[in-house]
């Protein structure tokens, strides 16, 4: 699909050059004793055979981790991602010129601060200590991706190669929905019409994971179809974005199917904008109404004639009629309280501090390893301040990405699909995230960081707008 020569990727010209943003943490970097490390091995990058390909080998680095991530356990993952970081270290302390410097960039500095905050004063330190250093590794994954992505070739190859992985996952995930599979937990409420009901998981051992994997794929299927040329790549790019829906839909993941739902979104309201001045003034109003109109339509059919769409659709408005719903806001209730014990730092990054505090707050019988809401899960762990740059993250992703699109446009340079594709899967990944935590796994949240890379990547046309 991709012209894949290792000899001539060296040669690739930096398109996204580097350019920086001015701002006091520029000037405190250059300045202060951390600042000056970087660039401290400048004159050996030049003479080194290893950095000459230093491009190639983040590459290599970035697919491990994302075939990686599907297929192995979380150690050989963590491990990977430590060597990524530790080569993003080396880069950056020997590279010549600086990198660009975003609002997205500081936003997470000022998330991974306040979570080094929130780690020393938790009550459970070495707990915390542990999910701050996962915490750190998906943020070097990230700093390595933005290193990469600067190149537009580089960017597809990663991409591609990740619909080539996402592409095995949901075709193993449509064979178990026909040839069945047992559940691996109580995923399916046991005195619903639906208990004995098959939800797919693939190899990732979890259905609303699953769902959650695929949402990117989906986006990045799309934006395939589009900036592939050939007829075979068009046809490859196609039947990869149905098997991803399919098998979105088979996982039976409410979450997934709005975070679907949400993905499209996106993508018609974008699209709409780019291709705007080729609409007729009858389309131009009336696209987004009939759209949506005719999404509505084709699920208020499929809900007639699919027994499983119409009950899990209806369980999203049952409030505790639902068990799993009326899960969540047991969960949601006694995570409250253990915020209003810990508001402005929270209790500590990760998972098993989670589960060690938990329990004294928990309502008998709902028994819970995390907020199920990414955004609650990350109050309760950083505080108020924590989710504030969190938000902030993900403003500054946006403002930034529309930018873009916007600039990109009057060149009609192809590109800004990606933009809008990596939009769309971060708008997929936090509506999911409002109802479940599955974000938090490694082969979700490495793809939300490299979806935030890819933004972040690309040059700021005019400085003054960061």
């Amino acid at each position: 699909m991709v012209n894949c020569s290792l000899l001539t990727v060296k040669m690739i010209p930096a398109q996204y050059s580097s350019e920086e943003t001015k701002s006091p943490f520029l000037d405190w970097r250059k300045t202060s004793i951390i600042g000056k490390i970087i660039g401290l091995l400048s004159n050996w990058q030049s003479s080194s055979y290893l950095l000459g390909y230093q491009e190639i080998i983040a590459t290599i680095f970035i697919c491990l981790v994302i075939i990686a991530a599907p297929f192995t356990n979380n150690t050989l993952l963590g491990v990977i991602l430590l060597a990524s970081g530790l080569f993003w270290a080396l880069l950056t302390i020997s590279e010549v010129k600086t990198n660009q410097i975003t609002a997205i960039h500081l936003w997470i500095f000022a998330y991974w601060l306040i979570s080094v905050i929130a780690t020393a004063f938790s009550p459970l330190k070495s707990e915390a200590l542990s999910g701050l250093v996962k915490f750190t590794l998906y943020l070097l994954f990230f700093a390595l991706a933005t290193r990469v992505f600067r190149h537009p070739k580089l960017l597809s190859w990663v991409t591609t190669f990740y619909l080539l992985i996402s592409l095995i996952v949901s075709a193993y995930g449509v064979r178990q929905q026909f040839i069945g599979v047992k559940p691996l937990a109580t995923w399916n409420d046991p005195t619903s019409p639906l208990a004995d009901a098959t939800r797919v998981y693939s190899y990732l051992g979890n259905p609303n994971l699953l769902g959650s994997y695929l949402i990117p794929a989906v986006a990045f299927s799309v934006a395939a179809l589009i900036l592939w040329q050939t007829l075979p790549q068009k046809i490859f790019a196609g039947f990869a974005l149905t098997i991803n829906i399919a098998c979105i839909y088979f996982t039976g993941s409410r979450g997934s199917w709005l975070a679907l739902l949400a993905t499209g979104i996106v993508f018609l309201l974008a699209f709409k904008f780019w291709w705007n001045e080729y609409l007729s003034p009858f389309w131009r109003k009336w696209l987004i109404p009939i759209a949506i109109g005719s999404f509505l339509a084709l699920i208020g059919v499929g809900s007639i004639f699919s027994e499983t769409l119409r009950l899990r659709i209806l369980s999203l408005f049952s409030g505790r009629g639902d068990s799993s719903n009326n899960f969540r806001i047991n969960v949601w209730t006694s995570a409250f309280k253990m915020f209003q014990d810990y508001p402005l730092t929270g209790i500590g990054p990760g998972n098993e501090v989670f589960n060690k505090i938990y329990p004294h707050y928990m309502q008998t019988k709902f028994t819970a390893l995390s907020a199920y809401s990414i955004f609650l899960e990350i109050t309760l762990e950083t505080g108020l301040i924590g989710i504030m740059c969190f938000l902030g993250v993900i403003i500054a992703t946006f403002q930034r990405g529309i930018r873009l699109i916007q600039n990109l446009k009057p060149k009609n340079d192809q590109q800004a699909i990606r933009v809008i594709a990596s939009l769309a899967a971060i708008t997929g990944l936090a509506i999911q995230g409002l109802f479940d935590t599955v974000w938090y796994r490694p082969q979700v949240n490495t793809l939300w960081w490299l979806c935030i890379a890819i933004v972040a990547s690309f040059p700021a046309f005019n400085s003054k707008s960061e």
